[in-house]
């Protein structure tokens, strides 16, 4: 089977690897039917010291049940679903209390996906982490598909960052981050009830997709000066800033524009080390994040939204590529020329 790897910082391509078996009781096999290009993906695509041939860091996919373990109750061959980022057991306090992406059995990478830009994945911990779709992928537009595929990472984890903020009904949000987990943040917050939701983007493909999706406004200065924009707009500080892209400059853009008392939802994979919780001691600030709950996420909220047409998070992918083209889905979301790549395999 076709599988991608990391050729040298900066490209990708495909080779042909032996196609994965059942190794544990709770693996299942999964057909690929749509995969995609994460942002996470690009910082080891752009990593000067990748090592020739490294397996590729993808992630999400739908896709068709092939073979199962035979400790396998919840799914059989034949089945469409959703495979998930994460792993979690649905049986520890964790994942009882909705945070199976940091599940307790399951820890660090065990609990994550990885290679998942390939034609075949052995998907392990499977039992109750897989999401079922109603029907089979003929039944549905590409558009749908689309959707389908954001529930097995960006829709939940934007989803998460407002959850974990807690927005409410009638709070002010400001969205630090225009790729597609910032863009879903905007149609989680829009969900919650937020009352207005500033997106800061200096982009207009990206903040005409935020405004279509119910942002309120859009920022495009950054600092202090962002900050000040901000306010202007929300006649004060923001109840709640959901950060969404990983770097010290994001961390600090989203505490300087919420009041004091507020409430920070990170899901960007941190990039820096030097962000200590006592800074925020002085704002009385709540701060939470971390790996997004996709499972309980799509089980309890999200797959019905998308089948009931109620939000489309499908439309953060903006370039369809076949699986031969990897290198072009990385290049254009590398240079922003896409927002999200999406990858068919037929």
């Amino acid at each position: 089977m076709k599988s991608v790897v990391y050729s040298k910082a900066g490209q990708v391509g495909l080779v042909e690897v032996e196609r994965p078996q059942i190794k544990e009781a709770d693996d299942v096999i999964i057909r690929i039917v749509r995969t995609c290009v994460c942002g996470t993906d690009l910082w080891t695509y752009r990593n000067p010291n990748i090592k020739e041939g490294r397996l590729n860091s993808g992630h999400e996919a739908i896709g068709i049940v092939e073979e199962i373990g035979e400790a396998i109750t919840t799914v059989k061959p034949g089945d469409f679903v959703i495979a998930p980022f994460t792993h979690g057991c649905g049986e520890c306090d964790a994942c009882h209390d909705g945070f199976d992406g940091t599940c307790d059995r399951h820890l660090g990478n065990s609990n994550l996906s990885t290679g998942v830009q390939a034609e075949y994945i052995r998907f392990h911990y499977a039992n109750w982490s897989l999401v079922k779709i109603p029907g089979q992928p003929s039944d549905y537009t590409e558009a749908m598909l689309k959707s389908f595929l954001s529930l097995a990472d960006v829709m939940p984890t934007g989803y998460h960052a407002a959850r974990v903020a807690d927005v409410k009904p009638g709070d002010k949000v400001v969205v630090i981050g225009d790729g597609a987990v910032g863009q879903c943040a905007v149609i989680a917050a829009k969900m919650r009830g937020a009352s207005q939701i500033v997106l800061m983007s200096r982009y207009k493909d990206r903040q005409e997709m935020a405004l279509a999706s119910g942002a309120t406004a859009v920022v495009e200065e950054r600092g202090e000066e962002g900050i000040a924009k901000v306010r202007e707009i929300l006649g004060g500080g923001a109840d709640v800033a959901l950060e969404c892209v990983g770097t010290e400059a994001s961390i600090d853009q989203a505490l300087g524009v919420l009041h004091n008392g507020g409430r920070m939802g990170f899901v960007g994979v941190p990039h820096h080390n030097n962000r200590t919780i006592g800074s925020t001691f002085a704002q009385n600030i709540t701060v939470a994040g971390g790996a997004a709950s996709v499972t309980t996420y799509d089980k309890q909220i999200l797959l019905k939204a998308v089948l009931d047409g109620d939000i489309n998070p499908g439309r953060v992918f903006t370039d369809s590529y076949s699986l031969e083209d990897i290198d072009q889905a990385y290049k254009d979301m590398d240079e922003r020329k896409a927002i999200k790549s999406i990858i068919v395999i037929e």
